[in-house]
């Protein structure tokens, strides 16, 4: 990330492990980065409902949460940012001290954990607009999740990854307190852009994630002169044309529009348009499922194999076949898969 974004978010974890700081006990098995094949192992073993479908794609279930829960979310209403948030019943206020509580319960459940996972990757392909992500996890398919949106590092970055810019702590499996001021119920999302961390109570939804940094990056791009933008965008395949832009909010169709194979994606949720060009923040996408034909919407059929991420679809028991058009659990059926799984996707320099 440019250094006028630096300039506000705190540094919070020294590189790939835990320190005194964070609270995080590294005595116990700690999976740093690990790859697919590892965390689908962790997850079978570990993790209920969790299931490998026919096509290797990794199915696992959100438990009673299986869409995002906005009532529930919060921002740390502090001096250095308070005056820049429009305040509302969006972006609900939450005192520090009661993130301090968050924060605390999710360090002190990741403790309790046998396993715990830490994805570092970045948002942003180029070094200059990179922010660098830490998740810290007890669930192997919110690591996966996390391992397919994120750009992820070379072996060279990773080793020289230092410390993250932002932090998520997701302890969803555990209850948020109920009697801290400003949480609500047994579920609580808080982001604290001073501190440059989030913390995830009693909600498994993995969107919840990927929703956290969309925030970040609606509060942090203005602040370095850039325009962020909910919306997908492809390029020609060619250099001739421009870039094209679908603009909407979630489930509006944004992925599966701009997933065509005639043309590039550069991202299917998040755009930033900056003074040198469009860029897409995002190594993965995040798309809905709900009736996923193979004739209308091949490429993303073809990308639900191994290492891609499904979540609270239903799986046959005898075939491990997806039946998409099954709203059983949820009609909030999705997929996360890395850009790798399209034949044309990704982009590491902004378009004109």
């Amino acid at each position: 990330m440019a250094t006028a974004i630096r300039s506000w978010l705190q540094n919070t974890l020294s590189p790939h492990a835990t320190n005194d700081e964070t609270g995080i006990n590294p005595r116990q098995q700690v999976l740093h980065n690990p790859a697919a094949a590892v965390l689908y192992e962790q997850a079978i073993r570990a993790s209920k409902g969790c299931t490998v479908c026919s096509s290797g794609a990794l199915a696992a279930y959100s438990g009673v949460k299986t869409g995002r829960s906005p009532n529930d979310k919060r921002i740390v209403d502090e001096a250095q940012t308070t005056a820049e948030i429009w305040w509302g019943p969006v972006n609900i206020r939450m005192e520090p001290q009661s993130f301090l509580i968050n924060r605390e319960r999710c360090v002190d459940f990741l403790n309790m954990q046998d396993v715990l996972y830490v994805v570092d990757g970045y948002l942003g392909w180029e070094p200059k607009l990179r922010i660098k992500v830490r998740v810290l996890c007890s669930r192997a398919y919110h690591a996966l999740f996390m391992s397919n949106l994120l750009v992820r590092p070379t072996e060279a970055e990773l080793a020289d990854f230092g410390e993250a810019d932002f932090v998520i702590y997701n302890a969803g499996a555990f209850p948020a307190n109920r009697y801290a001021e400003g949480v609500t119920s047994g579920c609580s999302i808080a982001i604290d852009f001073a501190r440059g961390e989030m913390c995830i109570l009693g909600t498994l939804y993995a969107g919840e994630m990927k929703k956290g940094l969309l925030t970040l990056l609606m509060y942090a791009m203005p602040k370095a002169g850039h325009l962020p933008l909910h919306a997908a965008c492809n390029v020609p395949l060619s250099e001739e044309g421009g870039a094209t832009l679908f603009l909407g909010l979630s489930g509006s169709g944004k992925t599966v529009l701009s997933i065509d194979p005639s043309r590039k994606l550069l991202g299917d949720d998040v755009t930033i348009w900056t003074d040198d060009g469009i860029v897409c923040p995002e190594g993965g996408c995040y798309a809905k499922l709900r009736d996923l034909d193979r004739e209308q919407q091949p490429l993303i059929h073809s990308a639900i194999r191994f290492g891609t991420v499904l979540e609270n679809v239903v799986v046959g028991r005898d075939t491990r076949e997806v039946d998409f058009s099954s709203t059983t659990i949820t009609h909030n059926t999705r997929a996360c898969f890395s850009l790798a799984a399209l034949p044309r996707g990704g982009a590491a320099a902004p378009t004109g």
